[in-house]
């Protein structure tokens, strides 16, 4: 028998819905296929003191399934001890973040998905969720550097001028992120992304619309 220290895994669908933008997991109709022999990606959560890491994302393949709960074995050699490849595991539906079918050909393609990993700047009290977007403008992209996976987009967000749980906005700090890590916050603007270099727009609270601005 493979000891194990103690861990619970993460719930796929609570992970999702917090973070639409940026962590995306099959449809709930694809992981019902997992079968016998399929490897599932599971986000184990340690409960002890680690090295470095509080938790891993690992491949499990399965072994068993009874309706929507399965059994399988940790394919991954963990990188914090206490884990072993070949351990056990009990999951559920609720808890795949990704699959590899062992037989691809006798399935679809994954549902697509719009990713929103071009960058942006933003005032770091929008990142936080303490402060709704409200000032949005578009520059020519100039922030990217020659080894950036990801290109800046220009667009540059302001949080609301004046709210309490903010520093005034000529002293906030901002951040250079994922468009889809503002999203995740606030995607009152995601309509607006398509516009051209030069666009701005402001949003009026009151009908939570944006106009164009200067």
């Amino acid at each position: 028998m493979i000891e194990s220290f103690p861990f619970h895994l993460r719930d796929a669908d609570a992970a999702a819905a917090e973070s639409p933008y940026t962590f995306f997991i099959p449809l709930l109709e694809e992981r019902v296929q997992v079968a016998v022999g399929d490897l599932v990606k599971l986000g184990f959560e340690y409960e002890w003191e680690t090295q470095e890491y509080g938790g891993e994302r690992m491949w499990v393949r399965v072994t068993r399934k009874s309706g929507l709960n399965f059994t399988g074995t940790l394919a991954n050699e963990p990188w914090e001890p206490g884990l072993q490849h070949g351990l056990e595991v009990a999951f559920g539906v609720g808890q795949i973040l990704d699959i590899e079918w062992e037989n691809p050909d006798a399935h679809p393609p994954f549902h697509p998905h719009r990713s929103y990993w071009e960058r942006c700047l933003v005032d770091d009290c929008v990142l936080t969720g303490s402060v709704p977007v409200e000032y949005v403008y578009r520059e020519k992209p100039e922030m990217a550097g020659e080894d950036d996976k990801y290109p800046d987009s220009g667009w540059r967000l302001r949080g609301q001028d004046g709210h309490p749980a903010a520093d005034p906005i000529d002293d906030r700090s901002v951040s250079y992120v994922a468009l889809g890590a503002v999203l995740n916050r606030d995607d009152s603007f995601i309509s607006l992304l398509e516009a051209p270099v030069g666009s701005a727009f402001m949003r009026d609270f009151t009908t939570g619309l944006y106009y164009p601005a200067d």
